[in-house]
């Protein structure tokens, strides 16, 4: 894929796009929420932004949504977690980050060093995170299909990262239609599994390659298996631009999305597992590495004297032989040892010495 205007995206002062570092979203989502105390809760909300810096993600993200705005408060359905039922507009309600938190939680971020990212589920929140200066906006998986939210934010002209679980092809490419129509091309997919936790099966890294193909814009991976290795590592092989994963402190917390998050140490190891990938993946040419040329150059073969030969005699199997240069600089090939085979010396030849064409009637 060429680059393009619309397969590289600046997100902050990162570059997402092909031969560039994976961009690594550390997802807290609504993960901050532990307890009744809201004052608690803001430090654990510090504590995720100091566990993703400390694992070098390249941002972390948190969802605002307003509960009234999700749902109709008497059809919302029951969620379970943690062996209780409870409405799913009560859940939501409980999980609702206060705006004025917004501009904090960003200012913690901007002194740790790392992104601020939100996904806004309303109009409201997306208004909200743009008055704060947020750099980029996350579109949640089940929002890909209500046009005039992604209108609504693609006008804001900041990068959008479009999440495609529980989607087809076709939803696809009408979300990018109308962002795209907004006067916004700053796009980056993510294929995604909508289900928590996703089993490994259900998680079609190959959509990656497929999408790229298909749209030409970055795509990455929205990771909601409990593997902290398997999902990330194929995706960067596969050539994903980004990677997100929901994290936690403890997956035993009251909360949805507790419970197959992974765990401080786990994100530190997934990020450095990436970031071991990408390097082992290189550049895609065959050449020797500068590594390997001592113990190449050692080991490589070449033709050599295997007893003394006078001048005139012919080279047989007898008397030249292929072995390892060692710390000799080398002879001839092996692939010419057919071709000197019944050919005269053109001199006395000593034992153990690398057979040069000069030495050869030819």
């Amino acid at each position: 894929m060429k680059n393009s205007k619309r397969n590289i995206i600046k997100i902050g002062n990162r570059i997402i796009g092909n031969n560039h570092p994976c961009f690594i979203i550390a997802e807290a989502g609504a993960n901050w929420k532990y307890c009744d105390d809201m004052k608690k809760n803001f430090k654990h909300a510090l504590r995720l932004i100091d566990i993703a810096a400390k694992a070098k993600a390249d941002c972390v993200k948190f969802q605002i949504y307003r509960a009234s705005r999700m749902y109709n408060e008497m059809k919302s359905g029951y969620i379970k977690y943690l062996g209780k039922k409870e409405k799913v507009f009560q859940t939501i309600k409980k999980l609702e980050v206060p705006y004025d938190w917004l501009s904090k939680l960003k200012k913690y971020c901007d002194n740790r060093g790392i992104l601020f990212l939100a996904t806004p589920f309303d109009e409201e929140s997306a208004d909200e995170l743009d008055r704060v200066g947020v750099k980029a906006f996350k579109i949640a998986s089940y929002t890909i299909t209500h046009i005039p939210l992604l209108r609504h934010i693609a006008k804001k002209k900041k990068p959008i990262i479009l999440s495609t679980g529980g989607s087809n092809e076709k939803e696809v490419e009408e979300a990018i239609k109308a962002v795209r129509a907004a006067g916004n091309n700053e796009i980056i997919l993510m294929q995604c599994t909508a289900s928590y936790p996703a089993p490994l099966e259900s998680i079609n890294l190959r959509v990656i390659p497929a999408l790229k193909n298909r749209f030409k814009i970055p795509v990455g991976l929205s990771d909601h298996s409990r593997e902290p290795f398997i999902a990330p590592l194929g995706a960067v092989a596969l050539g994903a631009n980004a990677y997100e994963v929901h994290y936690t402190t403890d997956n035993k917390l009251e909360g949805p999305d507790h419970g197959f998050a992974i765990l401080p140490h786990e994100l530190e190891q997934v990020v450095k597992s990436i970031r071991g990938m990408e390097k082992a993946l290189g550049s895609g040419l065959k050449v020797m590495q500068k590594q390997e040329a001592l113990t190449t150059s050692f080991c490589r073969r070449s033709i050599y004297v295997k007893r003394d030969i006078k001048k005139g005699k012919k080279l047989t199997k007898e008397n030249i032989h292929i072995v390892r240069h060692g710390e000799d600089r080398g002879g001839l090939l092996p692939k010419y040892f057919d071709e000197i085979l019944g050919k005269k010396a053109r001199r006395n030849l000593k034992k153990d010495e690398a057979l040069q064409f000069k030495d050869v009637e030819l």
